[in-house]
Parts: C-alpha cells; structure tokens; sequence
C-alpha cells in the first residue's frame, strides 16, 4: 500500500514538475538522427532522473534501516510524517540557505555543459543532474522512503514515485509544450492531499494501531503483519 502511495505521489506531483522543469525539458539537446532517436533520448533523460531516485532512495534505506534496527523506527515515522505537516505549512515562508544556493548553482553550470551536447549520455546525466535539484515533493518521498526500515523497500518506494512522475513529464518533452496553465492550476490542487495523505500514514504507521497495511501492530520491532503466526 505505501508503494501505492508513492505512484499516487509522483503522478500528482508531476504536474509541479512539469511547471517548475518544464522549459528545461523543452531545451534538452535532441541528438542527430530521425524522430526513433529523439524518442529515446528523452527516455534515457527520464530514466537518468529515475535513476537518480532510485539512489537516493538507497540511502534513505540505509538511514531508515540503521533506525529500524536501533529500535526507533516508530519515532521516525511519526517524526517523519509531522515534519512533512509542518514543511508543508511552512514551506512558502523559508529561502533556501547559501549553502543550498551554492549546490543548485554548481548543478546548473554542470548542466548547462552538457545542454551543449547532443548524446545520449549527456541526456542521462541531465536527467540525473535534474533529480539532484531542490524539491519538495521529492524530499516528502525521501521521507516515506527512509520510513520503510530497510535499503531494498526504500529504493522500490523511489522508483514507484520516480516512475509515477515519468507520464507526465515525458508527454511533455515530446509534445513541445506545456500543458495549459488553467488545467496545471486546477490538477495542482490535488498535490497537497497528497502530501498530507502520506504524512498521516507516516503518523498511523508510526502509532502500531494495529491496523493490517496501514498501522500494523510491532512485536519485538517487526511489523505484526510480518510475521508468521
């Protein structure tokens, strides 16, 4: 079910991706040859930015597992899902630190040098530049990532956003245009109760109510529903 949630996420969140990176995707390097190439290309961008998903999802793991076995796994769900509640509400009020400021200007200029390229190895480290770049929702799907308690499950809930994202964004780079800002505006309404939706679950996973899926009961630290009667 938290998969689940994780595809949900990427679907609706695409319709801020395709606004925020939008014109860069219009700009990507179109690599010689007839439109089966073209096509690729903007696949192989994609999957770089899956790709890039995927490994941040491997340390989310790798921080959510070294919780799960410290025996905190339930404070980092709950800490996890409140945290997203109150990011969300604050995000509108925060500037980013010079620190971030400095990293998203050195992933630019990186990516500016291979705009200047036309191959499909460029067009994968664009993609994978891309994933790199400060954005909420993708910190929101770290967060459920590094919730799951182990490095296997925290890659998986990476790539099911990374893949739910991948619709959208690639009707985009092929289509050449954006999608109306009257239908973004009203899709992008539809974004916050997604946030929200998997704060809450972090917060009911977090509480063992006992629920099967959604807020199971631990024994010994191990989810009830995992274990074998």
């Amino acid at each position: 079910m938290d998969f689940g949630i994780a595809l949900a996420l990427g679907l609706l969140g695409s319709l801020h991706c395709a606004a925020m990176c939008g014109p860069l995707m219009l700009a990507l390097p179109v690599p010689p040859g007839g439109p089966t190439r073209f096509i690729v290309g903007r696949s192989i961008y994609q999957l770089g930015r899956v790709t890039t998903y995927c490994l941040l999802g491997l340390i989310a793991g790798v921080i959510g597992q070294s919780i799960f076995l410290a025996g905190l796994q339930r404070t980092l769900s709950i800490s996890l899902g409140v945290a997203i509640l109150f990011g969300f509400l604050i995000a509108k009020k925060v500037s980013l630190s010079k620190p971030v400021v400095r990293l998203v200007a050195a992933l630019k200029t990186a990516m500016a040098v291979q705009l200047r390229q036309r191959s499909f190895r460029s067009l994968a480290l664009l993609g994978m530049l891309n994933g790199l770049l400060p954005c909420g929702l993708v910190y929101v799907a770290v967060a459920g990532a590094a919730s799951r308690g182990n490095v296997r499950d925290g890659i998986f809930y990476m790539t099911w956003f990374g893949l739910g994202t991948m619709p959208m964004l690639l009707a985009v780079s092929l289509s050449g245009k954006l999608f109306p800002a009257t239908l973004r505006q009203k899709l992008n309404r539809a974004i916050p109760f997604g946030v929200c939706l998997l704060a809450f679950m972090l917060i009911l996973r977090g509480l063992a109510l006992g629920i099967p899926y959604v807020s199971p009961a631990l024994v010994s630290g191990i989810p009830a529903s995992c274990c074998v009667p």
